[in-house]
């Protein structure tokens, strides 16, 4: 009895879990309209040897805002207003200018920036662990394949990025909030006086 038992137990999670993993994703999509976290990146080779790490914190608003900073060990910032990337690298005294649609096409941010849609833009399939690995249609996609993990509030807790090459990005979210109030101004970039402008937005 007690192996049937645990048999059963174990089918039933199997079963589980990829509709918990699809509710989770639901969650995300429908419901989550900001969100803001802490965050550990994490880089890794083709030979699976780690290659940098650096942390920070991110904020988005949909549709299609973010801010991305990196604080440690270098700071960095990328912001969407919705319209135009800001890549500022305060090392460089530089920022690079560029229309956000192009970019965001079937990348992580526009995973979790944009949201709808992700059904025509990825194929999505149950992983372990309660996770979903979502395969961009698309060919000339940045990264071959996104594995993602979220609460059961759709709030995100990890994901991991294997671009062409072999090499993978794994980030790690802490302190999550979901749905918090964020002022509109985060989500704006002026460049500081002395900074060079680099503008690649055709449109500007």
């Amino acid at each position: 009895m007690p192996r049937i038992l645990a048999l059963a137990l174990t089918l039933f999670v199997a079963a589980v879990q990829p509709a918990a993993a699809s509710d989770a994703l639901q969650r995300f999509i429908g419901e989550v309209r900001t969100f803001t976290a802490q965050f550990e990146q994490v880089q890794y080779g083709e030979d699976g040897v780690e290659i940098a790490r650096r942390s920070g914190r991110f904020a988005l608003a949909r549709p299609g805002r973010f801010d991305w900073r990196y604080e440690r060990p270098y700071a960095q910032r990328v912001v969407c207003d919705g319209q135009r990337i800001w890549n500022y690298e305060p090392d460089l005294a530089q920022v690079t200018v560029r229309a956000a649609g192009d970019i965001l096409r079937d990348t992580p941010v526009a995973l979790l920036a944009e949201g709808a849609n992700l059904t025509e833009r990825f194929e999505v399939e149950p992983i372990g662990d309660g996770g979903l690995r979502l395969r961009p249609k698309a060919e000339d996609a940045d990264f071959r394949e996104i594995e993602l993990w979220l609460e059961p509030s759709g709030a995100p807790r990890r994901m991991r990025l294997h671009d062409p090459l072999g090499g993978v990005s794994e980030i790690r979210f802490r302190d999550a909030r979901r749905n918090p109030k964020i002022d509109d101004a985060e989500f704006r970039f002026e460049p500081p006086a002395g900074v060079e402008v680099v503008n690649l937005d055709p449109a500007s």
